[in-house]
């Protein structure tokens, strides 16, 4: 079923989401609050883009170009409603398209490249009682952690910048493999549900032929131990759904 919600925190600003497919969720407002953004940045794209909530609100946040891509037709479809009434038109495109072949068709264009992929490997012992909308959105099985990767290096300009949120437990996979493209780790930024727990999600950024030496950024703790929400989590002021990956 098709709904139009707000995106709380930012004024006048919607989304059209369906509930055949995942919602947006902390993830995503991680990726596009907390990825670095530098002046120079004029060409960015989000790879696996959803419904496309990363580059909406990545556009109150640059004025550059934004390319969302995105396999799934019908998120295509409703991501360019949410772009047609928040009239970012001028700002943001949409493009359906496998990332495997947009990345051989666009070599060194984007000094940007920012996704929430898929996060589970794809065994076939792998629980997956999920439709095929969402099994796609939750496991690799039409991208997998070293294709994503190689596609981001293709894309990039020298000294672009890869940004990527993904599951903890999965950190050293993914700086392995940010070093064999040549994308060398720049930064990572924890977060934590509480100051108790452990963390579960990480933001990783690159940058591809960098030089060596990455900075752990402060964490982002979630909630207080009494349960409120923390004073930098509030300022997020997003609605995140249950529906998470």
């Amino acid at each position: 079923m098709e709904v139009l919600n707000d995106i709380l925190g930012y004024k006048n600003l919607k989304i059209y989401q369906d509930t055949d497919f995942f919602s947006f969720s902390l993830d995503s407002i991680i990726l596009a609050n907390y990825s670095t953004l530098r002046l120079r940045d004029k060409n960015i794209v989000d790879f696996c883009t959803g419904n496309g909530v990363v580059p909406i609100i990545l556009s109150h946040r640059t004025k550059s170009n934004i390319l969302g891509v995105e396999i799934q037709k019908k998120l295509c479809d409703l991501t360019d409603k949410s772009i047609k009434i928040n009239k970012l038109e001028d700002r943001i495109k949409i493009i359906n398209s496998d990332i495997k072949i947009f990345s051989r068709e666009h070599l060194n264009e984007f000094d940007l490249v920012l996704c929430n992929p898929p996060y589970f490997k794809n065994y076939d012992m792998s629980t997956k009682n999920l439709s095929y909308e969402k099994m796609v959105a939750r496991h690799e099985v039409l991208l997998n952690l070293n294709d994503l990767v190689a596609c981001a290096k293709k894309v990039l300009k020298d000294n672009g910048t890869f940004s990527l949120v993904h599951r903890t437990d999965r950190l050293m996979e993914i700086l392995e493999c940010l070093k064999k493209n040549n994308i060398e780790p720049k930064r990572v930024k924890f977060i934590y549900n509480n100051i108790n727990s452990s963390s579960t999600l990480v933001l990783i950024e690159g940058q591809k032929v960098g030089k060596v030496g990455m900075i752990v950024d402060k964490p982002l703790i979630m909630y207080n131990l009494d349960g409120s929400m923390t004073e930098e989590y509030k300022k997020l002021q997003v609605v995140i759904n249950n529906d998470t990956k």
